[in-house]
């Protein structure tokens, strides 16, 4: 299976996190990005588009997208300090059991193993995964 993260352009890689770049339908990340907004240009990137929700909206959406529990490459994951879907962390899941994100506490793209979120109280529970729908 090819890495997703190996798969995406350099710009991918060098984004810094900036928690003022909201999600605003663009998908430019060259003054940075905050979680939603890097999550889904790079489902951008492979031909999936999502609006431009914040998490609470993502969570709470059943048209562009649905729950899903076993998760696979692309799906987005949202990750909270206490079960609320607002304010919760966004990451894409690139499978085998892990998930790329952009976090204020990394500064730049990672990896991270699904076991490694709960490690920080920011990320302790796993809300779920949302599957963008493809038309």
């Amino acid at each position: 299976m090819v890495n997703l993260f190996d798969a995406l352009p350099e710009v991918f890689r060098q984004v810094r996190y900036d928690g003022s770049r909201i999600p605003d339908g663009t998908h430019d990340l060259s003054a940075g990005a905050n979680c939603q907004r890097y999550a889904y240009a790079v489902l951008s990137h492979f031909g999936v588009n999502v609006p431009p929700f914040r998490s609470s909206e993502l969570w709470a959406d059943h048209q562009s997208s649905a729950v899903v529990t076993r998760f696979e490459p692309l799906d987005l994951l949202l990750f909270s300090r206490d079960g609320a879907a607002y304010g919760a962390h966004v990451a894409v899941y690139v499978g085998e059991g892990q998930a790329l994100h952009l976090a204020k506490s990394v500064g730049t793209p990672a990896i991270w193993s699904l076991h490694r979120f709960p490690e920080l109280p920011a990320y302790q529970l796993l809300l779920g995964g949302k599957r963008a729908r493809r038309d």
